[in-house]
């Protein structure tokens, strides 16, 4: 099976990001799976990176192959000039050892986001020490430069506390600016979400369409209609979906997604990999 080509990828895809470093705007690149950069202001924030093809060799000869679908995007050892790495929970495609240890090698001075819930776990897997990320919690915020990370719990398939009540599975709204970018991580549809989402004015939602099909054994998230659903309930000016097109057994055709976002007047961005979206 051929793979399907990144728009930029590499060298041309570095090129483009150092061309706008400069320029006023929002300016967000997906990088495949729920991997984005988003660059504003000269600086530049890493979002759930998987940049490798480490669950295509851990499962190769196994009964769940991974089997990758689309082109790797970057080298993750020519990203340059990282201000923040973010993780919003344990599962490689979220948190890969072969993406973020060459990302902190080359970006001394990046922090790292993380649920507290994961501290431990996440700093052996990126080879920090364990007092090197910084943890958050739903309900909670931090800023780091002129970039402030609002917790928002994720469910998948429950939303799964630690012993001190610390949410596992995350997602993020970012506010820098007067703009709001909310990463849902890995989640279902749950009751409270919408609420929980509309204390913001949320400008782009970046939400996973691959669905929940208990035959796949993982677990799952919302699915074409659900992510249209949720930017609609929250007033998102633009949903961009994610989490499809990696691995051949958890996937979702993004023509259902296109379907359903213009039969409920929801404003959309369908991204190739490596392509820039600007705001």
């Amino acid at each position: 099976m051929s793979l399907i080509p990144a728009l930029k990828k590499d060298e041309d895809l570095v090129r483009e990001m150092d061309s706008v470093l400069d320029k006023s705007g929002l300016y967000l690149w997906w990088l495949g799976q729920s991997g984005f950069l988003l660059q504003w202001k000269g600086q530049r924030v890493l979002i759930d990176p998987y940049l490798s093809d480490s669950l295509t060799r851990k499962y190769e000869h196994t009964d769940k192959p991974h089997i990758r679908m689309s082109e790797r995007v970057i080298d993750p050892e020519l990203l340059r000039g990282i201000n923040i790495v973010t993780s919003s929970h344990n599962h490689t495609d979220h948190l890969d050892a072969d993406t973020l240890i060459p990302v902190f090698r080359n970006n001394r001075n990046a922090a790292f986001i993380i649920p507290e819930a994961n501290r431990e776990f996440a700093a052996n897997r990126a080879a920090v020490p364990i007092d090197f990320p910084t943890g958050l919690n739903d309900g909670k915020s931090v800023r780091i430069g002129d970039f402030t990370f609002h917790g928002i719990p994720a469910k998948h398939n429950e939303i799964e506390r630690d012993e001190n009540g610390n949410c596992r599975f995350m997602g993020y709204v970012i506010a820098f600016g007067n703009n709001h970018i909310y990463h849902s991580g890995d989640t279902l549809w749950f009751d409270e979400l919408p609420d929980l989402l509309r204390t913001w004015s949320i400008d782009v939602a970046i939400l996973p369409i691959n669905g929940n099909d208990p035959a796949r054994r993982v677990a799952g998230n919302l699915d074409c209609r659900e992510a249209v659903g949720l930017g609609k309930a929250i007033g998102a000016r633009c949903v961009i979906p994610c989490h499809y097109d990696m691995f051949t057994f958890n996937t979702a055709d993004v023509n259902d997604f296109i379907r359903e976002a213009e039969k409920e007047g929801q404003p959309y961005r369908v991204l190739r990999h490596g392509e820039m979206f600007q705001a």
